[in-house]
């Protein structure tokens, strides 16, 4: 059972509705209910398979403690990122938690919840590059590897960079490591912590730094979110309402610490 067999109370209530407000006015789910999320699935730590082909990592994990808090079982579906907003229009999942950013373009497409976390991006090279300067100009003529649809091919577009430089395409986060290390692309730019945590964490990063500043604001968002669409007033609430539990009863501290050594609050 989907959450769109549930009456939406788009009239009354606002996704920023206080918890006492939610707990007046919003039934209570059984325990058949189903929560249907999507998450990318190729994008560790956030989200991969592990060798069962099981889906893990850090969105696997808060998209399990939300349904857990409330009372819904959660069945979390692998989609991949560039039709990750049409499926969620399309009705095949009720949520996206996958470290979307919350920019200004998207808020026109899904509702998003409060966010759960805060990450910066950051441009990846290597250390004998003598690349410093990335700005348009300081890569004029290079090769930039970034995530097909993400936040930052965006800030790319936005700032020009594909005037003066070619812009490498990809449809997951690993595959622009792979071609940085073997000197197929000049520079990528991704989520600073995602590089940390996987990227930095492997013996192939040793020749490589980040360069630039950290970059975030605008079309990179104000941090991350969890995705429901438009209309679907009453299930953000309730995703409000949970994150908001899970925080404070330390169960989001504990998903992270198992991660990441830093905040991403």
């Amino acid at each position: 059972m989907s959450f769109s067999l549930f009456k939406r109370l788009q009239t009354l209530l606002g996704c920023s509705l206080a918890v006492a407000t939610l707990l007046m006015s919003a039934p209570a789910f059984s325990a058949s209910d189903t929560l249907r999320v999507a998450t990318e699935g190729t994008y560790p730590p956030w989200s991969f398979k592990d060798s069962s082909g099981n889906l893990q990592g850090f969105d696997v994990d808060i998209a399990n403690a939300l349904c857990e808090q409330m009372k819904v079982k959660c069945q979390i579906i692998a989609q991949a990122w560039d039709g990750i907003i049409p499926g969620l229009q399309a009705n095949r999942y009720d949520a996206i938690v996958a470290s979307m950013s919350t920019t200004p373009a998207r808020r026109k497409q899904v509702l998003f919840t409060n966010k759960y976390k805060e990450t910066t991006s950051s441009f990846i090279v290597a250390k004998d590059s003598g690349i410093t300067d990335v700005t348009p100009a300081g890569l004029k003529g290079k090769r930039i590897g970034v995530q097909r649809g993400s936040s930052q091919h965006q800030w790319l577009t936005a700032n020009g960079y594909e005037k003066s430089s070619t812009l490498v395409l990809y449809d997951d986060t690993r595959q622009p490591e792979l071609d940085l290390v073997a000197g197929r692309v000049d520079a990528i730019i991704g989520n600073k912590a995602t590089a940390y945590s996987a990227f930095f964490k492997r013996a192939e990063s040793k020749d490589f730094m980040f360069v630039g500043p950290e970059l975030k604001g605008g079309v990179l968002g104000d941090g991350n979110a969890i995705a429901v669409r438009l209309d679907d007033t009453e299930l953000c609430n309730r995703l409000n309402t949970a994150l908001e539990v899970i925080i404070k009863n330390g169960t989001y501290d504990q998903i992270r610490k198992k991660y990441f050594p830093f905040p991403l609050m």
